[in-house]
């Protein structure tokens, strides 16, 4: 099979509302980013070309970098990113970009990124197999970091399929619908990032209270991370948020605001129920549920509940020491409230 050749892409930057941190901290973790990109693209070792190409192609295509970013954040609240955190943040991000393969193959997704998905440019059983490759490297990253690493990342693993599967399934008879997502992107999104919280804390010999306090934060701000894009779906036109609104809409997804919005009813209710009912393919339909729900109560309580999870990062941040670390993270805190407004 022959394929095209990936672009290369830019180096790593921080972004996240991060252009105010210390210039010192900024500095060494640009550094430790670029440190964990060659380690990313080391995954394209195997025997077959064809194999590295679609391993190394969500790799190319950049992205955020959050969850290693976080990881290195959290180090410097002890002795920074040592070589085990490096190797902790690599890993956490392969477990990411294996976890966006098979989501693409479950949304029948055609774009990733920027750039055609795997499943959409191969097939589906090429996108969960390399998603499978890249899970399998992270493991024997992890395994090098020792047994209580290699346990974490395992209930990690447990925690995201969970989320995927309650998701697939739908809340349970008398569960409440919010209640039941609010949930399931504690498991699907900040669980991981909880763990990349909790590796940046003790591979940096931070205090047991420092990593559980790290571990906390990346739970309750990966889940406000959803909020906020869950938000921005919706609110911010293409060329603001880089991203086509009313993808959630287009593939059948109830996220927050469409939740709330149900839930809270209004006149256009009945309409809006209709038009949620499933997937939206006519553009047309796209745009008209995208009007009712910016004018919802939906999106004033995502909102506030958005807020609600920004103090509660806050509060959890309350056992670190004060430094440049932590100044960072109650950046990032306020960085996901800014974003989606």
């Amino acid at each position: 099979m022959t394929v095209d050749q990936t672009p290369a892409v830019p180096g790593p930057r921080l972004p996240l509302g991060l252009s105010a941190a210390d210039p010192e901290l900024v500095k060494s973790v640009s550094i430790a980013l670029a440190d964990v990109e060659k380690i990313l693209r080391g995954v394209a070792d195997s025997d077959v070309s064809f194999i590295d190409e679609a391993a190394l192609h969500l790799v190319n295509a950049g992205g955020k970098r959050f969850r290693p970013i976080f990881t290195l954040l959290a180090s410097h609240i002890a002795d920074g990113a040592l070589p085990e955190v490096v190797t902790a943040s690599a890993a956490v991000e392969l477990v990411h970009l294996a976890t966006l393969y098979h989501d693409d193959v479950m949304d029948e997704a055609t774009m990733r990124r920027g750039a055609v998905s795997v499943n959409a440019r191969w097939d589906n059983t090429i996108a969960i197999l390399t998603g499978d490759f890249l899970f399998a490297h992270a493991s024997g990253l992890v395994a090098d970091l020792g047994t209580d690493a290699a346990r974490i990342i395992a209930e990690t693993f447990g925690e995201l399929v969970t989320g995927q599967m309650r998701e697939t399934v739908g809340p349970a008879p008398g569960e409440d619908p919010v209640d039941h997502y609010l949930s399931v992107i504690g498991q699907k999104t900040g669980s991981l990032i909880a763990t990349a919280g909790r590796y940046g804390g003790m591979f940096s010999n931070a205090t047991p209270e420092q990593t559980e306090a790290l571990y906390l934060y990346g739970k309750i701000i990966g889940a406000a991370f959803q909020i906020s894009d869950d938000i921005i779906d919706i609110a911010s036109p293409a060329d603001e948020s880089g991203k086509i609104p009313g993808t959630d809409l287009r593939e059948g997804v109830k996220t927050l605001p469409m939740l709330f919005a149900l839930q809270l009813g209004g006149p256009e209710a009945d309409r809006l129920a209709t038009l949620l009912d499933g997937p939206i393919t006519d553009d047309a339909e796209v745009e008209e549920a995208l009007a009712l729900l910016r004018s919802s109560k939906g999106m004033d309580r995502s909102r506030e509940t958005l807020e609600q999870y920004a103090e509660r990062a806050h509060a959890a941040l309350s056992p670190l020491p004060d430094c440049a670390a932590r100044d960072a993270l109650e950046l990032l805190t306020r960085y996901v409230i800014e974003r989606s407004r």
